[in-house]
């Protein structure tokens, strides 16, 4: 979920050039990245069922239950599809090289689903996201105006309250 930002604003450099591989490309990548939220607490669910009940019994329900119907997995397609799409457009727009947009376009590998474990090309896929994304994360940041005191102050407090806040929906 903490993509959504860089994706939205890779989207709209690309759609201020060329709207459709902008839309188009942020649009199914945003469908796959918060479908990637689901998978988490669908894997969440499943390790905690160990602690649970067991590992027999949970290897037993999530067996059972693995193949089962659920809206996210039409999903999977449109994320591996939008990271191609989104690297077809900043190369097109030309907002990113091709070197970056060939590893813009390896995200496209990263395995999708639920219990999908870590593979090589897991790791291919997200080192070549931060190619892609931290250059231009750090362009925004560096290009933009800087806060001011009281707003860099408000984020600080709301960052705080954010972790205590957290802390205490973990004590139950």
């Amino acid at each position: 979920m903490a993509l959504w930002p860089a994706v939205s604003a890779l989207a709209l450099r690309i759609g201020a050039v060329r709207p459709t591989p902008g839309a188009l490309g942020g649009g199914l990548v945003m469908v796959g990245l918060f479908a990637r939220t689901f998978h988490a607490g669908v894997d969440h669910l499943a390790f905690g069922l160990v602690d649970a009940q067991g590992r027999r019994s949970a290897v037993a329900a999530v067996a059972a239950s693995y193949q089962s119907f659920h809206i996210f997995q039409y999903a999977s397609f449109a994320v591996m599809a939008g990271w191609l799409v989104l690297a077809a457009g900043a190369w097109r727009s030309r907002v990113l090289g091709p070197v970056r947009c060939l590893a813009l376009a390896l995200m496209a590998l990263l395995p999708l689903g639920v219990l999908k474990g870590t593979t090589p090309l897991s790791i291919v896929g997200a080192a070549g996201l931060c190619v892609a994304l931290v250059p231009l994360g750090l362009a925004t940041l560096l290009d933009g105006p800087r806060p001011a005191r009281r707003s860099v102050a408000w984020f600080g407090v709301g960052a705080l309250g954010a972790v205590v806040l957290g802390y205490a929906s973990s004590l139950g």
